[in-house]
């Protein structure tokens, strides 16, 4: 595959080379009668994952790099690199049981608690988000490479939010009230919702859980952040990647930027 920028790191070919080979892992199931099974956190998972999981993992070991996973044990010992691969292998997997076609894979390179290379892909309709930090934000579908842009919207009465689709609380809703957001998409897959930011096609999507992962949000905060968005917690915290404790405690907020300090005002 031709990338849009030729100066792109090796790793973003690696990465690509992953998420589209456990996509094709991921359809052979999707296309079956499979069953699920849920796990201690309550959350569901399926033979697509764990298939995916260890396809990313045989390719993304050529580099050397350590990966932190959704499916996969912890090491202690990324704690101590300058450089590690984040990754979810089916982000969305209630929509993937549901089948409603919205998730994706997530494959992020972190740098010294940042991510400096992201990649997202979309299955269902092959579309493929990608950035690396310094060089720009795309989105290919059908064939075709398209820069990634953030709305100009700085208006919050003329703002689109997209919210999750099985995890909106009862508190993000007042906070959609209050905000005086009425119409709203819900959506699957942390990372599509936040690349549908990244593309300008929305320019808010927020969580106030605590329970989200750093893999959950690794590869598209690479892509919000090219694409002149701005990502952080709901305190206006930067988000910090390879720690310990894996978990947003702080929720996440996602916006186009020009909108951002008037959200974490209200």
């Amino acid at each position: 595959m031709k990338l849009p920028n030729s100066s792109f790191a090796p790793e973003m070919s690696l990465a690509i080379e992953a998420a589209l080979s456990a996509s094709e892992q991921i359809m052979r199931v999707y296309n079956t009668r499979f069953t699920h099974d849920i796990k201690d956190d309550k959350e569901p998972v399926t033979e697509a994952d764990i298939a995916s999981d260890k396809v990313i993992h045989k390719i993304l070991s050529r580099e050397g790099y350590l990966i932190l996973s959704e499916e996969s044990a912890d090491s202690p010992d990324r704690l101590d690199k300058i450089r590690v691969w984040i990754v979810d292998p089916l982000d969305g997997t209630s929509d993937f049981v549901n089948k409603t076609g919205e998730f994706s894979v997530m494959i992020a390179l972190v740098e010294n608690h940042i991510p400096i290379l992201g990649v997202v892909f979309r299955p269902t309709d092959n579309t493929l988000y990608i950035a690396q930090k310094d060089k720009g934000a795309y989105k290919r579908i059908n064939e075709e490479w398209h820069k990634m842009l953030v709305s100009s919207t700085n208006d919050l009465t003329k703002i689109k939010a997209v919210v999750s689709r099985h995890h909106l609380s009862k508190k993000e809703e007042l906070f959609l009230e209050k905000l005086g957001i009425s119409d709203f998409i819900q959506m699957g897959s942390a990372g599509l919702k936040i690349a549908e930011i990244g593309a300008g096609r929305a320019d808010l999507y927020f969580s106030m859980t605590g329970k989200m992962k750093q893999w959950d949000t690794a590869a598209a905060h690479c892509i919000i952040k090219e694409s002149g968005g701005k990502i952080t917690d709901m305190l206006g915290n930067d988000l910090i990647y390879n720690t310990k404790d894996v978990f947003h405690k702080n929720g996440i907020l996602v916006t186009n930027n020009l909108i951002h300090d008037k959200i974490l005002n209200i």
